[in-house]
């Protein structure tokens, strides 16, 4: 069959639409009886019982992928001699579940805000296994995340270091912190995600370092860590890396020559698939190229491997969650095709969530694959575009993918790798209600984060008058 003009060139028409691409789900995700499981539980039960949109996280592929990157870190890094610390990034998704999941796989809590803080700490988590980001902490937060014991504090401005050390002689403790640099490595991704060039707004320029941390430990209340760096997300490669740490390793040597500098962080961003054409890096391969090339310029530099951190969020729960819609609507709209006139077809299939359940189409040309979830069909691919139910005409969910041709109302559709992002990017544009989060494991199915109902955004509102109260 041949491709529609208007998909893009990477967009391969699929022998097989019902087809579920490797990679791009968890690995308990399969169809029986036509419709799709996770985690042994139908996708149609879970609709049926929960209502759509819902995000569904499949709890085994989350707590084995933690360990599973955690495990790859620490054995590339001790292969050198060294040792790999590893937070889960908060931000990618973080409730007081996954938060308990990432603690028991081992792993450390990376937050940057104070309600992640208080979920983390809600959930059990030892004050002392979380890091605390932001480029503009609040004196309020850093007061809270010093009096708690935080493990570390990653200074992102000069006037963190003294409002930090303020906390510390306040309460009477040593604080430990980070500082974070631009390492000037600019990852392959989007704008908006690259996060190490010197033009934005998280920490300092890397030539100015070694003042910033000769300052830090002026303070006698600040125990400095050693320097931190985060060059991007959804980088798919060690190249990145391998650069910005030797970077970071020339200024750490120089940071030697005044004390201790125990660690190096380098950040998370690993990528994960979330199209056919998607090739992310097996975290092995990007654990061993990292630890190499960390080892190898120490050794040219004759310093010590330092230990060192990451923080991945995206390669730990993206692909552990996918979201379920259900169709409302189907549109065929024709559309110039080429500049000689000829025209194609496009059908807008349009579901009952969208931007404020995941924003990262709008925010960043994200693309995304979607499957129908509720049955098989024989029927040939037709491209589509999945669009979602805002007054927007940028609310697109899945901008071009080939479903089957009947595709229709009522039809559940599932679209995978929706564990990281979308969640925590979720707002109540329209007034939607945001979404429950069900958590899926051998056959069980469970809420984790309630969904909003009308009522719950009507109690917002100051206004509201439900008649329970006289006037």
């Amino acid at each position: 069959m041949a491709s529609n003009p208007l998909a893009p060139p990477w967009l391969r028409v699929p022998d097989d639409a019902n087809a579920l691409v490797p990679g791009l789900w968890s690995r308990t995700v399969r169809r029986t009886g036509g419709a799709i499981e996770v985690g042994g539980v139908a996708v149609t039960e879970l609709a049926e019982r929960y209502g759509t949109p819902l995000y569904v996280v499949d709890e085994r592929e989350a707590r084995e992928r933690a360990v599973e990157v955690r495990s790859a870190l620490q054995r590339a890094f001790a292969e050198v001699g060294s040792a790999a610390k590893v937070y889960y990034a908060g931000k990618a998704f973080l409730s007081i579940e996954v938060a308990r999941w990432m603690t028991a796989a081992g792993l450390n809590v990376d937050v940057c805000s104070g309600g992640e803080l208080a979920v983390a700490l809600a959930a059990g988590v030892p004050a002392e296994r979380l890091g605390f980001h932001g480029n503009n902490k609040s004196p309020a937060e850093i007061d809270r995340a010093v009096s708690v014991g935080v493990g570390a504090v990653i200074i992102d401005s000069l006037q963190e270091i003294d409002r930090v050390a303020e906390a510390a002689s306040r309460h009477g403790v040593v604080q430990r912190v980070r500082l974070r640099v631009n390492s000037g490595v600019h990852a392959h991704t989007h704008a908006f995600l690259a996060t190490a060039h010197e033009d934005q707004k998280f920490g300092i320029a890397l030539d100015d370092a070694v003042d910033a941390v000769a300052r830090i430990r002026s303070h006698a209340a600040l125990d400095f860590l050693g320097l931190h760096c985060h060059i991007g997300s959804q980088i798919f490669g060690a190249d990145g890396f391998a650069e910005s740490a030797a970077r970071l390793l020339t200024v750490h040597k120089q940071l030697l020559e005044g004390g201790e500098v125990p660690e190096l962080n380098l950040g998370g961003g690993f990528g994960i698939a979330y199209t056919s054409v998607d090739d992310p890096a097996p975290i092995d391969d990007l654990a061993r190229s990292v630890a190499q090339t960390v080892a190898a310029t120490c050794q040219d530099l004759d310093i010590p491997v330092p230990a060192v951190a990451f923080e991945p969020g995206r390669a730990i729960i993206g692909t552990a969650g996918l979201t379920l819609y259900t169709v409302g609507t189907t549109k065929d709209v024709t559309v110039s095709a080429q500049d000689d006139g000829e025209t194609a077809v496009r059908r807008y299939v349009s579901v009952d969530g969208g931007m404020s359940d995941n924003a990262r189409p709008a925010l960043y040309s994200a693309d995304y694959s979607a499957r129908i979830a509720s049955r098989e069909s024989a029927a040939q691919p037709t491209l589509v575009r999945v669009a979602g139910k805002h007054c927007e005409s940028g609310d697109i969910v899945v901008d071009a993918e080939y479903l089957p041709g009947d595709v229709t109302p009522g039809d559940l559709l599932a679209v995978p790798a929706t564990g990281a992002y979308c969640w925590s990017l979720a707002s109540n544009y329209n007034h939607l209600g945001r979404p429950a989060v069900v958590a899926v494991r051998d056959g069980a199915a469970r809420v984790i984060v309630r969904g909003e109902t009308e009522a719950d955004l009507l109690a917002r509102d100051a206004a509201y008058d439900d008649g329970s109260t006289e006037r």
